[in-house]
C-alpha cells in the first residue's frame, strides 16, 4: 500500500492508497514478482534467445489498469522472431536489430500463462524505479514452470 500526504498546513491523514500490481505467480501458488505498477507504468519481459542467445524484449505498458503489449524488441529474424504486418511499426533499433512499436495490444483478462525457460535462457521482468533498471528472474527460482503474469487492478475507494 501506499499513503500520499495531503499539501497543505494543517491537513488531515492521507487515506490510504492502493496501487495496481504486477504479480508473477506459480501454479503452486508462490509469488515470484509482486510490485506497484500504476497507470503508465512500463515493464518488459525479457529472455535469451534459445538458439542465438541474444536478448529479446516484448515490453508492456499499464493503461489505466489495462495490460497492453506495447512493444518488442528483437536483435535479429531468428528462429520464431519477426514482424507480422499490420501488427506494429518495424524500425530499426540502430544496431542492426529492430522494434515493433505500436502493437498497442491489450492482453486478455490483464494475464498470460509463460512457460519459464532454463537458466540460459533467463526469463526476467525488467522495470525502472528511481531511475534504475531493476530485474528479477524468473528462471532462477521457477525453470520449466508455468507461470501466470498479471495486472491486478487496484479496487477502487468506496
Amino acid at each position: 500500500m501506499i499513503c500520499l500526504p495531503l499539501a497543505g498546513a494543517g491537513a488531515s491523514p492521507a487515506p490510504t492508497m492502493l496501487s495496481d500490481r504486477l504479480k508473477v505467480v506459480t501454479e503452486q501458488g508462490e509469488v515470484l514478482v509482486d510490485i506497484a505498477a500504476p497507470p503508465g507504468m512500463h515493464w518488459c519481459i525479457e529472455w535469451n534467445h534459445s538458439v542465438k542467445k541474444f536478448a529479446v524484449l516484448d515490453c508492456y505498458q499499464n493503461v489505466a489498469g489495462v495490460m497492453q503489449l506495447e512493444r518488442s524488441h528483437q536483435p535479429d529474424f531468428a528462429a520464431g522472431l519477426g514482424h507480422t504486418v499490420g501488427r506494429g511499426e518495424q524500425v530499426s533499433d540502430g544496431e542492426g536489430g529492430y522494434w515493433i512499436n505500436a502493437i498497442d495490444e491489450p492482453v486478455p483478462n490483464n494475464r498470460y500463462v509463460l512457460r519459464v525457460g532454463a537458466e540460459a535462457v533467463n526469463h526476467r521482468v525488467v522495470w525502472l524505479e528511481d531511475d534504475h533498471r531493476r530485474e528479477i528472474s524468473l528462471s532462477a527460482r521457477a525453470s520449466g514452470q508455468r507461470v501466470t503474469i498479471q495486472l491486478i487492478e487496484s479496487a477502487p475507494p468506496s
